[in-house]
């Protein structure tokens, strides 16, 4: 056998031993990619812009052996941003036990200024495995304020107090403190709460709300007619902007007296006296319901006729009468008999007073007590003062 011959049997021999050695090691490599697994159970989601997303993520490795894992983020969009933690750091590889799993935090930040749509990222693990995930923005995102209502149309009268309920949004990226002002006509006022308290500014972090209740009250003669009360906040920066509607009927207005003006009278104890009231609407609205009421000494009565108005409009005047009864046990002197008539919408009252005096058979009576004590004295003196 020559040299060239065992040379080159020498030569298969070495290139059949390299082949075998990079299939094992191939074979080995791809073992070790099916043996690491990424998992997070919501792989596909649906957020406003502005939203943090939150996933767990499980590194899984089934294999025999040690597992070393680069972890990153690929393919996230332009402008989005994330964090990748394990036991509070900041972690970019992880070593997995065989048969074991590591769980690793990662936060998504989804900006404001972001269009409405479907987009795709994932979380690869560096020559061992890809988990796809997801993310469906629900609406168009803003990078500015925005102030709404659900409720921004109300009715009433003119001496009414209108609330409503706003809520002021931060879509920008900082916090910001807001002055409050609204549009309305002369002597209107316009009050903003915030945290049951008046202000007349607001603080609101970044891409957070602020609850505010909106209290509107014009005079109490305001014409009724429809009214527009445009309300701003507005910051060096940014600015929001919103419209109240408001509807005035009328304003509410009573009065209660009598038809001369003169709220007394008299009477004797245990005696009943009808006085005549008047009930004035003195308003632009229609009143419904009218009651009378009274509050009376202890043990006087007094009743209405009638107690109730059921309508009455405006500049109208009903007529009712009040029956006082005195107590039969009531001395001489002045009381005060308070009459009230009331709406649900507003009240008027009237105090009435009533002087109780000795009445003609009393005098007379006490008159004759007199003279008989007289006449007595005048007796006992004839019969022994001779003596």
């Amino acid at each position: 056998m020559s040299v060239f011959t065992t040379r080159a049997r020498a030569k298969r021999i070495y290139t059949c031993l390299f082949i075998l050695l990079l299939a094992v090691t191939t074979g080995s490599s791809r073992c070790l990619a099916q043996s690491v697994t990424l998992y997070t159970p919501y792989t596909k989601i649906s957020v406003p812009p502005g939203e943090s997303i939150g996933y767990d993520i499980d590194v899984i490795n089934k294999g025999r052996a040690v597992s070393n894992a680069a972890i990153s983020v690929a393919g996230l969009p332009k402008g989005w941003s994330y964090t990748l933690k394990s036991g509070g750091w900041t972690v970019g590889q992880v070593s997995v036990l065989p048969n074991d799993k590591k769980t690793l935090s990662l936060q998504v930040q989804v900006p404001l200024q972001v269009n409405k749509g479907t987009y795709h990222f994932m979380v690869v693990a560096k020559g061992a495995g890809r988990l796809p995930l997801t993310v469906v923005v629900s609406q168009q995102g803003t990078f500015k304020s925005e102030f709404t209502t659900a409720q921004s149309n109300m009715q009433g009268a003119a001496n009414s107090t209108f609330t409503y309920t706003a809520t002021l949004r931060n879509g920008t990226g900082a916090d910001q403190v807001y002055a409050l002002n609204a549009n309305v006509p002369p002597g209107w006022n316009v009050a903003f709460k915030a945290d049951y308290k008046e202000v007349s500014s607001v603080s609101v972090e970044a891409n957070k709300t602020k609850e505010l209740t909106i209290e509107v009250d014009p005079p109490d003669q305001a014409a009724a007619g429809d009214y527009k009360i445009p309300v701003i906040a507005a910051t060096n920066a940014t600015s929001a902007n919103l419209e109240l509607d408001l509807v005035i009927k009328g304003s509410y207005a009573l009065q209660l007296s009598t038809p001369n003006g003169l709220l007394s009278t008299s009477t004797t104890a245990g005696d009943e006296k009808r006085v005549e009231l008047t009930v004035n609407n003195t308003g632009s609205a229609m009143l419904k319901k009218v009651e009378l009421q009274a509050a009376a000494p202890t043990n006087w009565e007094v009743s209405f006729e009638p107690k109730n108005i059921e309508n009455l409009g405006p500049g109208g005047t009903a007529q009712a009468f009040a029956i006082i009864k005195a107590d039969k046990k009531a001395i001489a002197g002045d009381y005060v008999v308070g009459l009230e008539a009331k709406t649900p919408e507003i009240s008027s009252k009237a105090d009435f007073r009533v002087a109780v005096e000795t009445s003609l058979l009393s005098g007379w009576l006490g008159l004759f007590i007199i003279l008989l004590a007289l006449g007595g004295v005048y007796y006992l003196f004839r019969k022994y003062g001779r003596r």
